[in-house]
């Protein structure tokens, strides 16, 4: 038998490895699979960014390994794609850092950050990469519960005093997954003022800046910090521009904390292919059609899959940002989101993200992801009508 770190303890329990069983018993049993579970995005990536990448290709300079000094270029134009876009300056050189997947960074930066024992203040429900960063630097969690009548927004004066004394590290991520919400400005306001007052360091993970339906752009956490004091920001490729598989993202924020993250980096990794940032580099300063051809593409199903749901009686309030429909589960499910989507999938194909698998506070609901078509998605609410009325 062996021995391995203790570490790895927290991170055996893990709800959706237990979904890829259910949907694999479905599959074997015959279904049909529908799978909502996973936000994967299935919109190409944009023309001129695969002619990018491919144009790349057979030139033997991009083939070697890729350091920091060489992604100056791509951090040129995430800086310059930044500033155009919310208005505040940012030093390529000091303050944008390449990721592979902004879900790299928040598993890295609680290594740069905290030293064992420390708290990370970590929003419930939330994205499970956020704890297990934090539980594989030794850090404990305070999960800071987001609630309906909240608007989804957790309630900074209510983190007992002495979590606070010992908190080293906060982590927002507006627009939210899984429950779709979207913090104004003032909230971000808020939480920028709490952490300078304790300390803290604020991570903002930001995937969804750009998948938002009705109203204002969400604000950008540097809105809120614009000296960057306290501040970091993630960005990914994934979602705006249908890249997930390329894993290209990006930190921009305060200039300590790039190099701290830096230095971990250093440690584990270089970074992508150059012709895959040769690829991002045309992503962020070519043509935006593209993220307005999703934006647009994800409204529809939303609409779709919103009234799908009405149809069959389950009524559901409208995001208006993400590719995510957050659903309360209806009787008798209330508190088994595990035991619903387990049967779902089983029942009917039709494969779901159980509430509890991203925090205690989520139980009693399901996400599914918007990753089909309209007419799938209809069909996915047609199995599923029968199996909820029963």
């Amino acid at each position: 038998m062996l021995h391995l770190a203790k570490r790895l303890e927290p991170l055996q329990s893990n709800v959706f490895a237990d979904m890829d069983q259910a949907k694999a018993r479905a599959r074997a049993a015959g279904q049909d699979l529908i799978d909502l579970s996973l936000g994967s995005s299935d919109l190409p990536a944009p023309a001129h960014v695969l002619d990018a990448i491919a144009q790349s290709l057979p030139d033997p300079s991009t083939h070697g390994y890729l350091l920091f000094h060489g992604t100056q270029s791509f951090r040129q134009a995430a800086a310059h794609w930044y500033q155009q876009k919310f208005g505040i300056a940012v030093d390529p050189e000091t303050e944008v850092l390449p990721l592979i997947g902004s879900q790299e960074g928040t598993a890295h930066l609680p290594l740069a950050i905290l030293n064992p024992g420390d708290f990370a203040l970590l929003l419930d429900p939330g994205y499970p990469s956020h704890a297990g960063g934090v539980y594989l630097a030794g850090g404990q969690i305070y999960p800071m519960p987001l609630l309906a009548e909240n608007n989804f927004l957790p309630k900074l004066d209510e983190i007992p005093t002495p979590v606070l004394a010992q908190s080293k590290l906060m982590i927002l991520s507006y627009p939210h997954n899984p429950t779709t919400a979207i913090a104004p400005l003032s909230f971000f306001q808020e939480a920028v003022a709490f952490c300078q007052q304790h300390h803290i360091i604020l991570i903002h993970d930001f995937p969804y800046a750009d998948l938002y339906f009705e109203g204002t752009a969400p604000p950008s956490i540097l809105q809120a910090d614009p000296e960057k004091s306290i501040s970091i920001e993630l960005f990914t490729m994934s979602k705006s521009y249908n890249m997930g598989g390329f894993r290209v993202g990006y930190a921009i924020g305060n200039a300590q904390l790039i190099r701290a993250l830096r230095q971990v980096k250093a440690t584990v990794d270089f970074n992508q292919y150059r012709g895959i940032l040769n690829g991002a580099i045309a992503a962020l300063s070519g043509s935006q059609t593209g993220v307005q051809t999703a934006v647009h593409t994800f409204r529809q199903r939303r609409d779709a899959f919103i009234q799908g749901l009405q149809q069959i009686g389950w009524s559901v309030p409208c995001p208006t940002a993400t590719m995510y429909i957050w659903a309360k589960l209806p009787e008798p499910w209330t508190q088994n989101s595990i035991a619903f989507c387990t049967q779902l999938v089983e029942a009917t194909g039709v494969a779901a993200a159980p509430g509890a698998g991203f925090g205690k506070a989520g139980e009693g609901y399901v996400r599914f992801a918007l990753v089909h078509e309209p007419e799938i998605l209809e069909r996915a609410i047609a199995r599923m009508a029968s199996f909820v009325k029963a």
